[in-house]
């Protein structure tokens, strides 16, 4: 099994890769740590900690940043896309148990250095989190077996500005130092994760189980769908982004990826949070990550729906 640190802001699509996790033999969850951006710290704890309940799974949740290393939040919570709980007003229940005692950076330190050479961190949300375990304890850089990334936009448009993925826009300089940092990255951007459509005529799927799980999951999809039907006319479902960063972690060749370095527009007026790749002939400096540019988008949902709910 591959141990691995899952850092999230637990909105919808959060929620599905946790299950995602919990559900793949391949993986080892160490544990999940918290952070702001879809919700507060507080919420995407609660949430969380929600989910893995309805899993029986007794993971260990660490909550961690609640705000941008420099900047000021925007906006608390993405509730046009999320809901006012982050899972699509669909939360009936408050978690049986409380979150692990700790901090989530230091706990990424932690288990670098229990697990030199082999922990792979999967971080969905804002940076942050990362970022700070770097700057406490450079030396994980060269610990961690890789971190997944899920966020940016190399090729197309962003999400939130015309030009920025939402994770890197929740905290645009704890993305760059991690880019900087020489850590391993992989990174799963909007490139592929637009291609990921859980179509709407799935959510059936989960309600004719007749569970407690099947119905809560399809209650939170379906507003994240409407939101998404809203966004883009016509799409008819949504985008599995962070199920597709887990999705990685249990099978690489579910995308295939080219090196590149990569780095974030901190300056920029209009291109704040831009993910700029450097794709001429002979960029200027060395790769510092792989970048997914293909995904087998049929085959990695037929895996997502045989393991989730």
């Amino acid at each position: 099994m591959k141990p691995i640190i899952l850092d999230v802001d637990t909105g919808i699509d959060d929620a599905l890769a946790i299950s995602y996790a919990v559900r793949s033999p391949e993986l080892q969850i160490l544990g999940v740590t918290t952070c702001f951006g879809n919700v507060t710290v507080a919420e995407a704890t609660r949430n969380t900690l929600v989910v893995l309940d309805y899993h029986d799974s007794d993971v260990p949740v660490i909550a961690g940043a609640d705000k941008p290393l420099f900047r000021h939040r925007e906006k608390e919570k993405e509730t046009f896309i999320h809901g006012e709980d982050g899972l699509g007003n669909a939360l009936a229940r408050e978690p049986k148990r409380e979150a692990a005692a700790g901090y989530a950076p230091h706990f990424m330190i932690e288990q670098a250095r229990k697990n030199p050479g082999k922990v792979t961190i999967i971080t969905v949300g804002a940076m942050t989190n990362l970022a700070l375990a770097i700057m406490q304890d450079p030396e994980i850089v060269h610990l961690v077996e890789n971190v997944i990334v899920m966020g940016g936009a190399v090729k197309r448009w962003g999400n939130v500005t015309p030009v920025a993925e939402a994770n890197i826009y929740a905290d645009p300089e704890a993305a760059e130092y991690v880019f900087r940092s020489g850590i391993p990255i992989t990174l799963v951007g909007l490139d592929v994760t637009m291609q990921t459509l859980l179509p709407y005529e799935k959510l059936q799927l989960w309600r004719n189980k007749d569970t407690e799980l099947g119905h809560f999951f399809a209650d939170m999809t379906e507003y994240y769908i409407k939101a998404y039907s809203q966004l883009y006319p016509g799409v008819g479902g949504c985008g599995l982004h962070d199920p597709l960063a887990v999705g990685v972690a249990i099978d690489p060749s579910f995308v295939k990826t080219v090196p590149m370095h990569v780095q974030v527009d901190l300056h920029g007026i209009h291109s704040l949070a831009r993910t700029v790749a450097d794709l001429r002939d002979k960029p200027a400096n060395p790769p510092n990550m792989d970048v997914c540019m293909e995904v087998d988008a049929d085959r990695f949902l037929e895996h997502f729906l045989s393991r989730v709910v």
